[in-house]
């Protein structure tokens, strides 16, 4: 058995300025109903339900349009929660999901038809050992890298940035657009020199790839209540990111904030917001990082 995480908090922070409308939030989950869409067996953690209707009522405490759902790996590679949401609310949610090398294209075809965009991998290693169950490989992309072109679909890649040197001949032979999850899961530790995380910024320089500036709650070493604004060590990571090439920049809150099990670690969707204002001061690019760049690579109506 994995133990069960914590729930998102109840309540959240009043916002520091108001979201544009169709504005998205790039990255969050929904799990369940369990009695259609069970959790794998072999899982890491175990959330909570959260359907559709209770994402939808994240993005409207949020002031938010639109949302960005992704396959959890606790799904394994059922990804019927996620399209159940898709044909609820079929305006306002796009979709990326798991899809393995031998899908057909009658399947591909149904999931683009309800708005899936994208195709998450899991590389996600520490010290050379697989953090999460679950999850599409490598090979798994390469094989499906040329139907997800000629659908204008995305690699969405879980990994951590110091090992982006040594994929990235790998994933630029992919072809498709990618994406890197949580700025590359990089712990602020490391510093914004970091080798892998300087591969990042290069990545997202020369278009070869997007990222989302999410995951401060996981990237920071911070604690809540220490004497410093919030996941301030996180401010020269997106502040590179967005220098590096802020037409390549997207976010998100990884809502419901799964694997939390330390009361004061579940993070705040309303701080998560607010840090916009703080890394973006700018209206007109915060537009830019809210709505019309997720537009671009999520299919969004413009």
């Amino acid at each position: 058995m994995t133990r069960p995480c914590l729930p998102p908090l109840p309540q959240i922070s009043g916002l520091q300025f108001q979201p544009p409308v169709g504005a998205c939030d790039c990255h969050a989950h929904v799990f369940g109903p369990f009695a259609r869409h069970p959790l794998s067996e072999e899982r890491s953690y175990t959330p909570e339900e959260f359907d559709g209707s209770t994402f939808i009522q994240h993005l409207d405490a949020l002031g938010l349009t639109r949302g960005v759902l992704v396959t959890g790996s606790v799904c394994g590679a059922d990804n019927g929660a996620i399209l159940e949401a898709l044909e609820q609310y079929p305006d306002r949610l796009r979709g990326v999901v798991v899809a393995m090398g031998s899908v057909s294209d009658t399947e591909l075809d149904r999931w683009h038809a309800a708005g899936v965009r994208g195709v998450r991998a899991n590389l996600y290693q520490l010290d050379g050992h697989k953090v999460y169950r679950n999850g599409v490989g490598l090979e798994d992309l390469e094989a499906l890298a040329p139907r997800m072109a000629e659908r204008g679909w995305h690699a969405q890649i879980w990994v951590h940035a110091p090992d982006l040197p040594a994929l990235s001949p790998r994933l630029r032979r992919l072809g498709v657009t990618l994406v890197i999850d949580h700025m590359g899961r990089m712990s602020s530790a490391r510093g914004v020199k970091d080798p892998g995380f300087q591969h990042l910024c290069s990545m997202l320089a020369d278009g070869m790839a997007w990222t989302k500036i999410s995951g401060a709650d996981r990237n920071t070493v911070q604690r809540r209540g220490q004497n410093f604004p919030l996941y301030s060590d996180i401010d020269p990571f997106a502040a590179a990111l967005l220098q590096a090439n802020p037409q390549r920049v997207v976010w998100g809150t990884d809502w419901p904030h799964i694997n939390y099990f330390e009361p004061d670690r579940v993070p705040d969707d309303g701080e998560l917001l607010n840090l916009l204002a703080r890394w973006i001061p700018d209206t007109a690019q915060r537009h830019q990082i809210l709505v019309d760049n997720p537009a671009i690579l999520y299919d969004f109506p413009r």
